[in-house]
């Protein structure tokens, strides 16, 4: 029996022998990156390191981050406003221990119903032409397997909005400039084709991780400090796991697409 593991968060494990894959290694760094969430903690669990890295080189890092994360624990007594007010002051956390020094925004979408409707396509759009970035990260829609609605439809609202973005007939409402980013790199996917070199990062991206303290139990599976260790040491060794075919110390593993 396969055991299918596709809806664990950020880097999983690459199934395909990396070996017979035409692999492109670290991009020259970026003026700026927008980097575009379903959940607060997304960010960090998909391209945490790599932000870590271009910000220490000068690039201007920003996050968009689609809903509220109100329903992001499991314990069913807590209060909704309370749990989106915390989480969006743990993203600005987060956002600071990886050095980003952009924009962290959010679009407020409920926790569990994000569409990929033509309003919030208009919505990102508008945020691709506002800021600019060289570089898209985000959810890659096309993983297979994966349950959870938001990182779907995060990943289609993303591809769709780079579209409307560069186009200057899309959303001309906007008064805004068109523009068209260089490169989008799209995390968790089924066939990663380029690697960022992380091993100086990994540490950041830890601690931008534990930022997101409302999450430790549910998503980290860590109730305590034993736990969290087990944790770090995780994502630690994913990362490792990651970069070994490719000769890195530690990797973050993306689809790359140029040709937008």
């Amino acid at each position: 029996m396969i055991k299918r593991q596709p809806n664990e968060p950020g880097q999983p494990a690459v199934t395909a022998d990396a070996s017979g894959t035409l692999w492109s290694t670290d991009l020259t760094i970026p003026t700026s990156a927008l980097a575009i969430g379903a959940h607060p903690d997304d960010v960090e669990f998909g391209c945490g390191a790599t932000l870590a890295k271009w910000a220490a080189q000068g690039c201007v890092v920003h996050h968009l981050i689609l809903t509220d994360g109100s329903k992001g624990t499991w314990d069913p007594t807590v209060d909704p406003d309370w749990l989106r007010q915390t989480r969006q002051h743990e993203q600005r956390q987060a956002a600071a221990a990886l050095g980003a020094s952009g924009e962290v925004v959010f679009l407020g979408q409920i926790d569990g119903e994000l569409e990929s409707s033509m309003a919030l396509r208009s919505e990102v759009a508008r945020w691709i032409r506002i800021l600019r970035p060289e570089v898209v990260l985000g959810h890659d829609p096309w993983r297979r397997y994966r349950v959870h609605p938001d990182h779907r439809h995060a990943g289609w609202l993303t591809c769709d909005a780079i579209v409307a973005a560069r186009d200057p007939l899309f959303f001309p409402e906007h008064g805004i400039e068109h523009h068209r980013p260089r490169t989008l790199l799209l995390w968790e996917a089924d066939a990663p084709d380029h690697a960022e070199d992380v091993s100086a990062t990994v540490e950041r991206k830890l601690e931008a991780l534990e930022a997101h303290a409302s999450q430790h139990r549910s998503t980290m599976k860590a109730q305590d400090e034993i736990e969290l260790a087990r944790f770090r040491d995780r994502i630690r060794q994913r990362l490792a796991d990651l970069g070994r075919p490719l000769g890195l110390e530690a990797a973050e593993v993306f689809a790359r697409l140029d040709d937008l």
